[in-house]
């Protein structure tokens, strides 16, 4: 008897094929293996004149999908149908979530078996786990499919009805979406606080004590009360004002005041008035679902959603850890066993918990899954998982979390000591705390990351001496210190993941998608871990806040979540939830027609930043980048702003400049000794740059270079713009090839040139001074085993496989190093201005062929 498995990815083809006896045949769909139309071109004949043709559904016949075989998946589909002819049965092993069982579903659409059919599910690749599938093989669950495809379809509606709205209204090329949007909204919410915080500055005094004789131990001490009255700290300012919220009840040190008070109390008599001892018990975090698996990767090592989840992918299709995408913290009683034997095993009995620890399942847990953790009965040591690079990491970091839960509490001991200094009437408390570590526990093996960069870390111990009250104290050194009160931090990947759980704003196997969708579609971008939004967002989140408050209602995007939860459960009709949120009484098409005429073009472009003393002048965001007007001497002046000036950092006074810079227009810096031309620094959209020569009608582009790593626009003088404009300059003739070498500056930094070949320059060296012999011998630091192959840029490790990636030139002209592979670079590729997309493209299309 022959059997055809059918998974979704090729690496699970591999796994699982280990595990399945002889007679089973296992291939791959490669993901999804239709969908709704994409574009136009993929519309079969006789549905173009249909009116909800480009929709891609019929919203007349019960929201019907018209589904789509796309062009590179019908190779997959014709080898599949080809499997099956010989096969006696078919078994269909994806996921087990909304997704996995649709494309099951899927699958027997397209290929009309003839055979028996059987959902085959497991929730990691282990032969336990799959001998046990092949047991209890069970039938396509329709509620979970009517699930995925109604969230589908909605998102189809949201984002095709909205999105050309928005290009009317605002600018091409926008999209919307009922997810996006919310998160969207999260980022400008929170940047409108930052814009709107004023800062206060205060001041407090920080102690340097030891007890009475001992020069040894010292500890430090911070004033919280003078005569009684707490001193004010950062908590009791209000944000939009700067001022005391309630001024009577704390004290306010400004700088003056804290000097006076610093030299008074040098002359105090200090003594230990009061003593609280506490003990308290830690217990661990709970295992990792996707959510907080995403959070943590973020904190601890930097990785976006997208890249956490592509690793986890990996780790679960090579059989390492149980599927990854769930909301259950529930740990299975093999897991519970597996965890406890690795805590023995790894640091003795004491360490282990008394009892079994689970956390159960997670309010709103869609699937039966557990929580995420390594596979099998006994987990494999992150040491012998034959991992490297970001899969070990994150590996790691899944086993310490999982084997932590099964670990004794850690029992810690914070002293806080209250030491007061007296002269004369005035009367100073400050705050000493101790924290000692009686027993480590699970600390041993995990400590949690947390969002806060200046938070200590809990297992770090402060030491304090033994003290009595009463007992006098040395002060060593007292120090006035400044504080200034500082705004809403901006919102970081595993922030945001966090705030989308709390708000019940898509689900754990969206969080990726939704953040990726925000940054590739230019509302919002990194600056550091931090997610700024763009003048782009500030205009569609205004648009929507005013004409559809609904798309960015996180409450109401929550409760369409829970009745998809309620579809897959089979307890809500699907039809009646698109029907209600598209044409009901207030459905989102009757809004759009009705508000569209409304929307004045020209008002959604201008932006309502809470910015003081604007007087008249005006934020927009316009076709080709955000720009400000206003008005000089009475002439209306209208000037870009500069790509890396994000909305949170203009000012008023910022905008009044590059106004009165537009208005002046630039200045020369002198005469190119070569053409006579005058030489300029400006500023653009992709920021400061020299340029020789004016823009007219005969010199449309005249020549531009951009500044140098590290240079700012004030620090150009004449001689420096010359030397710039001169790049790529020519070093002379190589002394083995009499070709020509030049130095210039490319997309990935500063480089030397030799027929063909490209070398990036040290750190220490300096394009505008490099000379001939310094480029000969480093045009000689050829890779190892290239063949006369050298770097031209080092892109980082495959966000999928980790592997490293690189753009090299060589014999036959530039290419990738992917791995131990080779990837030509198609002809008129610039090899400096590939990036890293561009590199997974074009690795994942040679895959393909």
């Amino acid at each position: 008897m022959k059997s055809l498995v059918i998974v979704e990815s090729p690496t699970k083809t591999k796994t699982i094929k280990k595990y399945l006896p002889k007679g089973y045949v296992v291939d791959s769909s490669m993901g999804h293996i239709r969908d709704l139309p994409s574009s136009a071109k993929e519309i079969p004949a006789k549905y173009k004149k249909e009116e909800w043709s480009n929709l891609g559904i019929n919203v007349d016949d019960r929201y019907d999908p018209l589904y789509v075989v796309p062009a590179g998946k019908k190779k997959i589909v014709t080898k599949l149908k080809k499997e099956l002819k010989d096969a006696d049965e078919l078994i269909l092993a994806t996921d087990e979530d909304r997704e996995g069982e649709a494309i099951s579903w899927h699958l027997t659409e397209l290929l009309k078996p003839t055979v028996p059919v059987k959902r085959m599910v497991f929730r990691e690749i282990t032969k336990e786990a799959i001998q046990n599938a092949l047991e209890n093989f069970r039938d396509i669950d329709m509620n979970l499919v009517h699930a995925q495809e109604t969230r589908r379809i909605l998102d189809r509606l949201a984002g095709y009805t909205i999105s050309p709205l928005l290009w009317k209204k605002i600018a091409p090329g926008l999209s919307a979406g009922r997810v996006q949007s919310v998160a969207v909204e999260f980022l400008v919410s929170r940047e409108r606080e930052r814009m709107k915080f004023r800062s206060a500055t205060y001041f407090d005094l920080k102690a340097q004590l030891s007890k009475e004789g001992d020069k040894k131990n010292k500890f430090s001490g911070d004033l919280t009360h003078l005569n009684g009255k707490r001193l004010a700290s950062g908590k009791d300012f209000d944000e939009n004002t700067g001022k005391l919220k309630k001024p009577d009840s704390v004290v306010l040190l400004e700088k003056e005041d804290s000097e006076n008070l610093r030299d008074l109390l040098n002359e105090a008599a200090w003594s230990v008035t009061d003593i609280d001892v506490k003990t308290q018990k830690r217990n661990p975090a709970p295992p990792f679902i996707t959510s907080t698996l995403q959070q943590e990767a973020n904190r601890k090592f930097g990785f976006s959603a997208r890249d956490t989840m592509s690793i986890a992918q990996k780790l679960y299709e090579n059989g390492l850890i149980t599927y990854m995408r769930t909301d259950s913290m529930n740990l299975s009683g093999q897991a519970i066993n597996a965890a406890r034997n690795e805590v023995e095993k790894q640091y003795g009995e004491e360490y282990l918990f008394k009892r079994v620890r689970n956390y159960g399942k997670s309010k709103g847990a869609q699937e039966a899954h557990e929580a995420i953790r390594p596979a099998g009965s006994s987990f494999v040591h992150p040491e012998k998982a034959k991992l490297s690079g970001r899969q070990f990491k994150l590996y790691d970091l899944i086993w310490k979390r999982t084997i932590a839960t099964q670990m004794a509490e850690a029992k810690l001991e914070f002293t806080n000591v209250t030491i007061t200094a007296k002269k004369d009437d005035t009367e100073a408390d400050f705050r000493s705390g101790g924290k000692k570590i009686l027993f480590p526990g699970y600390f041993r093996a995990y400590v949690e990351g947390s969002d806060d960069p200046d938070a200590a870390l809990e297992n770090q111990e402060i030491f304090l001496p033994d003290m009595k009250e009463g007992e006098g104290i040395d002060l060593h050194d007292l120090e006035s210190i400044s504080h200034e009160t500082k705004p809403p931090a901006r919102f970081t990947e595993a922030t945001l993941v966090k705030e989308l759980e709390k708000r019940g704003v898509g689900r754990p196997s969206t969080y990726a998608t939704i953040i990726s969708t925000i940054q590739d579609r230019g509302y919002a971008q990194k600056a550091g871990k931090t997610l700024v939004p763009t003048y782009t967002a500030f205009a569609v989140t205004e648009l929507l806040e005013k004409h559809f408050p609904e798309i960015v209602d996180s409450d109401f995007t929550s409760s369409l979540e829970d009745k998809l939860d309620q579809i897959a459960k089979g307890k809500y009709d699907p039809v009646k939830y698109l029907d209600d949120y598209y044409k009901g009484e207030n459905g989102l098409k009757e809004k759009v027609d009705q508000r569209e005429d409304k929307i004045d073009p020209q008002e959604a472009r201008l932006l309502d930043l809470p910015i003081e003393g604007l007087n008249g002048m005006q934020v927009h965001v316009g076709r080709y980048g955000p720009y400000v007007k206003g008005e000089i001497d009475g002439e209306e002046v209208t000037t870009s702003l500069p790509v890396d000036l994000d909305p949170g950092e203009l000012s008023a006074d910022k905008i009044r400049e590059l106004i009165k810079a537009e208005k002046e227009g630039p200045k020369s810096l002198g005469n190119h000794p070569g053409t006579g031309e005058p030489v300029f620094v400006l500023s653009g959209r992709y920021g400061p740059y020299v340029q020789l020569g004016e823009v007219t009608e005969e010199n449309k582009k005249p020549k531009r270079v951009s500044l140098l790593k590290g240079m700012k626009p004030d620090d150009v003088d004449f001689d420096l713009a010359v030397s710039l404009l001169e790049l790529p300059r020519t070093l002379g003739e190589h002394p083995e090839t009499g070709k020509v070498v030049k130095a210039g500056v490319g997309r990935y930094g500063p480089y030397v040139l030799h027929d063909g070949t490209f070398k990036s320059l040290k750190k220490d060296d300096n394009v505008l001074t490099v000379d001939l012999d310094r480029a000969v011998q480093l045009l000689k630091e050829k890779s190892k085993g290239s063949r006369g192959s050298s770097t031209i840029a080092e892109l980082g490790n495959h966000p999928e496989t980790d592997k490293p990636v690189k753009v090299m030139t060589g014999r036959y002209g530039p290419y990738l190093k992917y791995g131990k592979k080779n990837v030509s670079l198609p002809k008129g590729t610039e090899p400096e201005k590939v990036s890293m997309g561009d590199a997974v493209r074009l690795i994942e299309e040679k895959g393909k062929k």
